[in-house]
């Protein structure tokens, strides 16, 4: 009988025990933040989150322009594999390959001292960007973001392929709607530029009538650089007439 009552008293306290570690799931109320039963709630990342009585938002940040260095680089391998001393077989020079006309029109007449001046070529090249941005400044403003010939056109695009094509050649594209499309002598085309220059942030660049640099012109640094003789592979991009109407089209934009 005492067997008995030790056996069952041992076997209900085990009970006990065991029993004690499993509670009823229960809800409980977090002050700032609670869900009802059987809510389902979906986060994303712009819902609004109570943190020490303040709303956050938080958003996805959206792809980076990509910047205006990248732009320069880009297009100057593109125009001379990025060198300063090259002249090409149309007689195109440095590293943005200038022709004698739109160098004129900057107010640059000594191509030697050009050709041996990166600060005048990298000025230049700017100068060129403020002149085609200020000729085509309508365009930007009326095509900026529109789908062109499959193309999104961006401004960073248009002054791109002006500098292949001239602004003559951008304007017609964008007012064909992309049915009369320049092409320079390799087939490098007005389009491929619009979209291969798409996006980049052109935005500090001033739109300017006209630029003269001539005060830069015969300042020469001793900088290590090539023979002017030096003449690029046939990739690089053929010039056309196209870009002697420059000077034309600025004096009546």
């Amino acid at each position: 009988m005492i067997k008995k009552v030790i056996f069952y008293t041992s076997f209900f306290a085990l009970v006990m025990i065991f029993g004690s570690g499993f509670k009823r799931y229960e809800f409980k109320h977090i002050p700032g933040f609670h869900l009802e039963q059987d809510t389902i709630y979906y986060a994303t990342v712009s819902n609004f989150v109570a943190l020490e009585n303040k709303a956050i938002n938080y958003i996805e940040t959206p792809k980076s322009i990509q910047s205006f260095i990248q732009f320069r680089d880009k297009l100057a391998f593109k125009e001379s594999q990025g060198r300063y001393n090259v002249i090409n077989r149309f007689g195109y020079m440095g590293k943005y390959q200038f022709g004698k006309n739109t160098l004129r029109v900057l107010g640059i007449t000594d191509t030697e001292s050009y050709i041996h001046n990166p600060k005048l070529q990298e000025k230049s090249f700017e100068a060129l960007l403020s002149i085609n941005k200020y000729i085509l400044r309508d365009y930007i403003k009326k095509y900026n973001n529109k789908i062109i010939g499959g193309v999104k056109i961006t401004e960073s695009g248009i002054l791109a392929a002006a500098h292949l094509g001239g602004a003559g050649s951008v304007s017609k594209f964008l007012k064909s709607n992309g049915s009369i499309e320049f092409k320079d002598g390799n087939g490098l085309s007005i389009k491929s530029y619009l979209k291969a220059f798409g996006n980049y942030n052109t935005s500090h660049i001033l739109a300017k009538r006209s630029v003269n640099l001539s005060h830069l012109e015969y300042k020469k640094p001793n900088d290590n650089i090539l023979s002017t003789n030096d003449v690029i592979s046939e990739e690089k991009i053929e010039k056309t007439d196209e870009k002697t109407n420059l000077q034309k089209e600025i004096i009546n934009p």
